[in-house]
Formats: structure tokens, sequence, C-alpha cells
């Protein structure tokens, strides 16, 4: 017999306590392995991951996780030739493969990126701007994030078995909340081999991930409103976990990715002669092949002008033919098998409800050429095209043929298609193909409350373009309606999904004190040493400067306005400046109030601070007049050491005021400070 898939629980291996039940290659129908997950104690996988797992990745900081992450994915990409090798199992080509593998390799590479750039060096996110809610400023509100003390349940479809769970894995990981893999049987054993391969790292700490190779048994009856559960599959498996009493009664956080009639738009300004017309059926033929149309965001609708139907059927089909079906580890073999007999069956099921209401124009469900496989044996299929000549028939936007299967629909116009497109009742994806961008506009709007995500494709952008079937970690991925009405991935905000929002009030020490970042109002230290002295494990939050008065006289203005050549009549011309209402006379240039005041805060000697890297959220507030004296006050306001270098970065908080004390210019500057050895 094969070898039976083992569980991963409680820090240890686990392997079932009967024999399984055989899984099958998608290609000869051999028996890869068996799987089952039989005396499993899943109550004690949930109860390690919040009582092990939780608290050793709330230790860490959104960097240091970030930096497993990176180790990790690195790590994965380079022995990426032994997933590609059992991938092809599952009828998956070298191409099919490297849209799992390295797509989901790149995935987690891309949040340990994007941490690190976007969410500070601490285990709190604060969002949003902190709120003034009393009149004197001592009582504030301010939003933040922080890790629910749960487990992130995330049960995987067959399609994307690498993928799939990295993908959910990731943000999980970022946020410090562990999670709970639970893949599909059919192709579980390419999971459970990425998993291995991930534990033996020893990378991640104990408890963080823990994987169910086969059933997932009572699992939900264990969760709680600390947990979450992301699922992806067919919409009535959805529905039954959405219905599960402890996501009910409990407020266990549920997401689903579902069923979804992605719909694939030409433009009606397109025709034949253009290169957009070749870029559409390109399109179609890649998304109706690859993983053997296999993909929750494959084109199942091509809806094209009435008077393209036929010219884009015919070029559909030459494509389609010069398609090759077989071994997916064969030569010249674009097109692999679909996961399973079963899968390819549950195809013929939705293919005939199809046909109720459209033809087949290309294909033949009973026959496909192969190579190097046998049809007896493998769970192939030809891709099939069919036409929809009647555009209400409710079978096109309504069955999903999880397969290599498309139905062209004609449409009138573009109130017609955008219609037509909604009857999907809601997709996870929808792309146009337009060089018209006034289309595009029209088209999208309409689109946009239907679908997660809208390409808008043309010759300008198609050599950058990942395609309509392709989700990108910076992008979100989930739709409304029938597509579940989820949402995953889109960057940072996949993070925040597995965190909680809290409000918090109080006073600005205590708003400090909480989001490690200094608020307007918090305590101030203005000591003997300049704040520019101090390395990074010296200096303190509320750390400060005060510089000046420095007078600014109309020499300065005329000098500035010489030098820089802005010569704007405000700042030259007397009687223009008189007459502007926001002026009544001659002001000094912004950029000359930011550049006095860094000489007034500015400790020109070496030391510490290496770099100014930039200025945020500058804001001119007060015109400064010949005469006006500036001074500025300068505070540590956030303070983030790197991970990977020796220096980290500083925000200041920086107020330039008047003579009278009134704020003249508000905004941040961002050095880069040496460590200190204690950093």
């Amino acid at each position: 017999m094969s070898r039976l898939l083992e569980s991963y629980a409680q820090g240890a291996w686990f392997t079932a306590e009967d024999a399984g039940t055989p899984l099958a290659s998608a290609v000869d129908g051999s028996e890869v392995a068996r799987i089952s997950s039989a005396g499993l104690d899943v109550a004690g996988m949930v109860d390690h991951a919040r009582q092990v797992g939780g608290p050793a990745l709330r230790a860490l900081t959104f960097h240091e996780r970030a930096a497993l992450l990176k180790q990790l994915g690195l790590t994965l990409m380079a022995g990426k030739d032994e997933f590609y090798e059992l991938s092809a199992s599952t009828g998956a080509t070298a191409r099919d493969s490297a849209v799992d593998i390295d797509g989901g390799i790149g995935t987690v590479l891309s949040y340990a990126s994007k941490a690190r750039r976007e969410l500070p060096n601490d285990s709190v996110y604060l969002d949003g701007a902190v709120e003034q809610l009393g009149k004197q400023g001592t009582f504030l509100g301010q939003h933040i994030y922080t890790p629910r003390h749960g487990v992130a349940v995330q049960i995987n479809a067959f399609n994307f078995p690498v993928w799939g769970f990295l993908e959910k894995l990731a943000p999980a990981f970022i946020a410090g909340v562990p999670s709970i893999i639970k893949p599909a049987s059919q192709t579980a054993y390419l999971t459970e081999l990425v998993f291995r391969r991930i534990i033996e790292t020893g990378l991640l700490p104990d408890g963080s991930v823990q994987l169910i190779s086969g059933s997932a048994r009572d699992l939900l009856d264990h969760l709680g409103g600390q947990d979450s559960v992301a699922f992806t599959g067919s919409a009535d498996t959805a529905a039954l976990l959405r219905a599960h009493p402890r996501v009910v009664e409990d407020g266990v956080h549920f997401t689903a990715e579902a069923d979804s009639l992605n719909a694939s738009i030409l433009g009606p300004d397109v025709t034949p002669e253009d290169p957009e017309f070749e870029l559409f059926v390109k399109q179609l033929v890649t998304e109706m092949t690859v993983k053997a149309g296999q993909k929750c965001t494959a084109i199942r609708r091509a809806l094209v002008p009435n008077g393209q139907v036929d010219a884009v059927i015919d070029a559909a089909s030459a494509r389609l033919a010069g398609v090759v079906v077989g071994n997916p580890t064969s030569e010249g073999v674009r097109m692999g098998a679909l996961a399973s007999v079963e899968q390819r069956d549950e195809v013929l099921k939705s293919l005939r409800g199809l046909t109720k209401s459209a033809q087949i124009v290309f294909g033949d469900p009973d026959h496909v050429d192969l190579v190097d496989a046998d049809h007896a044996k493998g769970a192939f299929l030809s891709p099939i095209l069919l036409r929809a000549d009647d555009k209400t028939a409710v079978e096109p936007h309504e069955i999903e043929a999880f397969g290599p299967v498309s139905t062209v629909i004609g449409y009138d116009d573009t109130a017609d298609v955008i219609d037509l497109a909604a009857r999907g009742q809601g997709s996870l994806v929808a792309s146009v193909v337009t060089k018209d961008a006034a289309i595009a506009r029209e088209i999208v709007l309409g689109l946009a409350p239907y679908h997660g995500r809208v390409l808008v494709l043309n010759s300008d952008d198609a050599k950058e373009s990942t395609g309509h079937g392709s989700p990108l970690p910076v992008l979100v991925h989930g739709g409304p309606g029938r597509a579940g009405g989820g949402e995953e991935l889109g960057g940072i905000r996949g993070v925040l999904h597995h965190m909680q929002r809290t409000a918090v009030q109080g006073t600005p020490d205590v708003l400090t004190a909480v989001g490690h970042k200094w608020v307007a109002g918090a305590q101030r230290t203005e000591g003997d040493v300049h704040p520019f002295r101090k390395n990074l494990a010296e200096l303190q939050l509320g750390d400060t400067i005060v510089g000046g008065p420095r007078q600014v006289t109309r020499a300065d203005i005329d000098h500035f306005a010489e030098f820089t050549g802005d010569t704007f009549y405000a700042h030259t011309d007397p009687e223009a400046a008189a007459a502007n209402p926001l002026f009544g006379g001659i002001v000094a240039h912004g950029y000359l109030v930011v550049s006095l005041a860094a000489g007034l805060f500015v400790d020109p000697a070496p030391g510490p601070v290496l770099a100014n890297f930039g200025v945020d959220g500058l804001r001119f507030l007060t015109p400064v007049k010949a005469e006006d004296s500036l001074t500025v006050t300068l505070t540590a306001k956030q303070i983030t050491p790197r991970q990977s270098a020796d220096y980290g970065e500083v925000r200041w908080d920086a107020v330039v005021t008047n003579q009278g004390g009134d704020p003249v210019a508000t905004y941040d500057v961002l050095t880069l400070v040496a460590k200190g050895d204690d950093s």
C-alpha cells in the first residue's frame, strides 16, 4: 500500500488509527497515498494553538514574524523541485504547478516584504488618526488592532493544494494568530509534503501551524468568538459551515470563497482587426486550459458584442485546436487532467445542465486525443466551448462547470453587458478588454458592486498584466453574493482580518503608551543632550528640542525666490499679493519656512543620525510674512528598529509656530538613526 498521510498536531506528527482512504493519481489512476484522521484529537489541536502557538506568536513583533516568513519562503523556493514532481499527480502541467507552487511561495515572500515596509516593528497596529474627544485635548481616542487570542482554521479546496494554504497562512502568521490547515483530501498529498518541509525548517514557533490530513471531524465544535474560519470551496458547503452553531451563536469569524461565474467582456469598440481582439481570445483560451479550468477565477462566460460572436468562436476554436492534452510531464502537453475522475464526472454533470440552453461549438465531452495517457485511467477532458444564443437563459448564469468549460454569450450594448455580468449573482473577478478608457469606466463602475476584482486589459498593459485569473497578494481576493461574500489577501488588509479593532479612549500619555507612538499633548522631555546625539537605544518617545526664534526677512524671501526660481506672485509682487484674499501681502515660501525650521533643529556634527529620508503630512497653516519670527518644536514620535540593519527609523513630530504661538506648519520628519548596543 501507499503511504498514509499524517497530520501535524500539538507539535508532533500523528498517524491515523485505520488504513485510510486511497488517493488516486489524476493522470493514471494509480494510488498516490492514503488519507485518514481517525483518532485525531482536534480539540487538543485547538487548545494547543491557543495556549502555545498564540502566545509564542504574540511575543514577536510584526517585523520578527515577517523575518521568519521570509526565511521560510526562500527555503521552500530552493526546494520546490520535489513539489513540482509530486504536483504532476494532481494533473498539473509545469505551467499549472508554477501558478500553484511558485504563486504560493511568492505570496509568502510578498507578505514578508509588505509587513516590513508597512507595519511597525511592534505588536500593535494603529488605525487612522487620533480623534480629539474633548475641547482641551486631554481626552482622546485612537483605534488600534491587536491579534485575536484564537486560532485561524483554514479549509482549502483541491485545485490549489499549495497556494491555497500558503495565501491564508501568511497573513494570519503576520497578524500573530496560529493556523490549523485542513486541505481537501483529493490533493492533500502535495499539501502534506510542503507542510512537512515547513516543519523541518524549524523556523516557526511551536503551535503556530498545525495540519489535518483527512476529515476535520468535530473541529468547528471547539471554536469560539476569538477564532476564525476561512473556507474555499462550494457554495453548498459554505452555507453548511456558515450555519454551524458555533458560527451563529458564538460569533466565530467566518469568510468564504465559493462558486463564481466570472465573466470576460469584449468591449463594443473592439473589432477583429484590433490587437485587443486577439488579447481577448488568448486570455479566454488560457483561462479555460490552465489548471484544466479548475480555478475559481477562470472565465466561465465570454460576453461579446452580438456582431462579434461568430468571430470570437472561430478564433477561440482555432486556438483550442492547438491545445495538446495528456500526461502533464510529457513534452508539448499544455493541459493535463482534472484533479480526479470524480471531479471530471461533476464537470460533465454541469455540462449536461449547460447544454439545455447552449450548444457545444468546440470539443467533445466523450473524447479527447491524449499524449502519453489513457482516457480510461486518467481524469482527462477536452476543452469545451459553448454558445448560448439565448442570453436570458438561466443555465449559463447559474451553472458553474468547474473545468475547461466556457460559454460565449452575445450582448447588445454596455448597459446590457453590465446586466448580463450581474446575473452571475456575484463573482470573484471580471475582465474588460477595450481600448476606450471611457467605455472602461462605464463598464467597471457597473461591474464593481458585483465583483471583488476587475481587470481592464488592452494593448498598453498586456505585456505586464498578470491576467484575468491571477489573484495577487496586494489585491483583495473574494467577491459578493454567490462568490461567498468574503475577502482574503489585499496586502495588509488580509493581516488586519485576523486582528481585533478596538477604540481606546484616554489621555495623550495613555495613548502614547498603548500605541508606542507619541501623541500631541503627551509628556515631552527637553534634556541637556540634543536628541540627534542619541542613538536608537538611548532615544525615547517624547524627547524634544525647541529651536528659535528666527526672524524671516524680506531679503530671505527675495533670495529664496531668485535662488530656487519659485517666483510665484505671492512671494514677489506686492500689489498682486495684497489683492490675494488669503495673504494680503508678500508671504514667505512654504518650503522656505521648512528649510529655516531645519536650520533651527539640526545638529550639524556627525553622530547617530545618518540621514533624513523624507517628510510626511506637510501642511502650511498660517501665512508667514516678512519680519515674522519662527520657532520649531521637534519631538521623537515613533521609533522603529530595522531587523536586518544596524540602524532604525525615527519619526519626528515637527511644529513651526510664529511669534504669536500660532502654528504655521506641521509635518513629520523621517530619519535613519544608528542603533546602540541595546537596540
